[in-house]
């Protein structure tokens, strides 16, 4: 089945604040994300209203019935009652005049259909079989019964909805190429189209988010239209279907002869949820339920958000007022209905989840530190009312176990309080008045002030602010900067300093080099030791070196005298010889 809710993953923020409004649980988070469990969701929208990211949108059909009209197709709009209190219009010819505007070949009212349920509706209270009858022209309610109390599908009235009713209508009157088209302001009406049971009967679905959207752009003003009176069947009292009590009202209307059943209405998820359970423990019967999933009736649906826009008491006053209470025709009824079969058989949907043994479901809990039954806090943070069911859905894969936020804000405290008191290095958090905010527990090592008493002070009152007031202005960070405190014991320290836009702080971690640099000091002046030393052998050396040179140079003079006379003796004594 199509998507219905389109889901934009980078915009959810793992508030949970959709899985705490939705009453059935179907939305489980998956890598710190909400997503969709489509077999559990029964599209009541609150997820839609409620998520402040708006991560979740209504896929729409506008473009697709846009294209249907351009294309020339033969596009019937059914448009729900509701449209009576949700668009702006003086006559309800108007709205018809609108649409044929826009490129309908025809609009008819769905309650048209509506008076074909009335009609299934009075014979079943007429015959009197069921213990319990609940009215099914909600698709929400009849989702919320199939997956989740399928046990009570045996009191749901075997009748297709208005909407499915009219479809069938419409779609004998103008054959199988026409194109049917849904407006109202239900988005459960998408999936109930697609049903397998009656697929085919509606080819799309509007809300009036849509079709106002589409009028202005159009350049259409309902009010400034002429009055167009619709041409077909009157639906007369069944009009009051969106309204709470409307069912009941046009039951009343439409049945020939009283019947014995109980009458009362149901609206809200919660007030339907609590109908269910009180049927399945057997308090109910004898009964005829019109029960709704949104509160207030089809007039205030999921699409409907503008509270400026819409008054939903005003609505129900005024279509209570001027609708009067009369049945449809009987003729008129028998010959719509005739050739139709509008029964519709329910079914139990409800999926099969694995439950764990109590020693997993206690495995879970100590994850999250809730080793006593006093450290389940049942807080509802993470969008389950009890931390037993929370561990459930952890089980079945449908929650995190770091939605538990006590548990994550108290290891993230814990954590913290870890670093500040374990941490060697000094960390300084301070406000726009060099107001100290943190102080680790190291700081008293540094500077003699003891955390209570710093968080107490104002960083200038003890160091020098310059570095940290500069950040705080300019919002340019400091890395790796040295700064020495002689006023303490010449401490040596590595700073970064930087701003924090978030909180409008300064963090400022300072780095204990005292020893290093005393090292390196040590270091550097044994380097110049060294140096000397080398120095005064190297001198020394020179001396010795011109010494030897010098005594080197006397004697090689001497040699030279000596041999040179002992050559030139040499050179006498052979020159006599010859001579001789």
């Amino acid at each position: 089945m199509k998507r219905i809710i389109d889901f934009k993953a980078t915009k959810c923020k793992h508030c949970y604040k959709c899985v705490r409004n939705c009453d059935v649980k179907a939305i489980m988070i998956r890598d710190e994300r909400a997503e969709i469990m489509p077999d559990r969701c029964v599209l009541c929208g609150h997820c839609l209203q409620v998520c402040p990211q708006s991560a979740k949108t209504l896929v729409s059909d506008l473009e697709k019935v846009q294209s249907m009209v351009r294309r020339g197709e033969k596009v019937v709009v059914s448009i729900a009652p509701s449209y009576m209190g949700l668009l702006k219009h003086r006559s309800i010819g108007q709205v018809n005049t609108a649409l044929r505007k826009l490129g309908f070949f025809d609009v008819r009212e769905t309650s048209e259909g509506a008076a074909v349920v009335t009609a299934e509706y009075a014979r079943l209270l007429e015959e009197g079989t069921m213990e319990n009858i609940i009215t099914t022209c909600c698709p929400s309610v009849n989702d919320l019964i199939e997956i989740y109390y399928p046990k009570l599908t045996q009191y749901m009235a075997p009748v297709v909805s208005p909407m499915i009713a009219h479809g069938m209508m419409l779609r004998k009157e103008y054959g199988p190429d026409a194109k049917i088209v849904f407006l109202g302001p239900c988005i459960a009406k998408k999936k109930e189209a697609a049903d397998f049971r009656h697929e085919g009967y509606i080819d799309a679905v509007l809300n009036f988010n849509d079709i106002n959207s589409w009028l202005k752009d159009a350049q259409i003003d309902i009010e400034a239209c002429e009055d167009t009176p619709f041409r077909q069947l009157d639906p007369k009292v069944n009009r009051l279907y969106p309204v709470t009590n409307g069912v009941v009202n046009s039951v009343l209307a439409t049945e020939k002869k009283v019947d014995h059943y109980r009458k009362f209405y149901v609206h809200g998820t919660k007030n339907c949820m609590d109908l269910c359970e009180s049927m399945l423990r057997g308090e109910i019967s004898g009964c005829f339920i019109e029960i709704n999933m949104c509160t207030g009736g089809c007039i205030k649906g999921p699409t409907v958000q503008d509270e400026a826009f819409i008054s939903r008491f005003k609505i129900k006053l005024d279509m209570e007022e001027s609708i009067p209470r009369q049945p449809v025709e009987e003729g008129e009824m028998e010959r719509v209905m005739e050739g139709l079969d509008f029964r519709k058989e329910f079914m139990n949907r409800a999926p099969l989840d694995r439950m764990p043994t109590e020693d997993q479901i206690r495995q879970i809990l100590h994850k999250t530190g809730k080793d006593r039954p006093e450290d389940e806090l049942n807080c509802g943070a993470c969008g389950y009312a009890t931390c037993r069911e929370k561990a459930i859905a952890v089980f079945q894969g449908k929650a995190e176990l770091n939605m538990c936020i006590p548990y994550m804000h108290e290891k993230a405290e814990s954590l913290a309080n870890l670093v500040m008191e374990t941490s060697p290095n000094l960390v300084l958090i301070v406000d726009r008045d060099m107001k100290i905010k943190e102080y680790s527990a190291v700081g008293e090592k540094f500077f003699g002030k003891t955390r209570q008493e710093a968080l107490q002070m104002y960083l200038d009152e003890f160091i020098d602010t310059t570095d940290f007031r500069w950040v705080m202005e300019t919002r340019n960070n400091i890395h790796g900067k040295k700064v020495v405190y002689t006023d303490y014991n010449n401490l040596a320290t590595l700073q970064n300093i930087v701003y924090v836009e978030k909180e409008d702080v300064v963090l400022a971690t300072l780095i204990d080099i005292t020893r290093e640099e005393e090292q390196s000091r040590q270091d550097y002046e044994k380097k110049l030791e060294t140096i000397d030393l080398a120095q005064r052998v190297i001198h020394k050396q020179m001396m010795v070196a011109q010494e030897i040179a010098g005594l080197l140079g006397e004697t090689t003079a001497e040699t030279k005298t000596t041999l040179t006379k002992l050559c030139e003796t040499l050179l006498e004594d052979g020159s006599e010889s010859e001579v001789k």
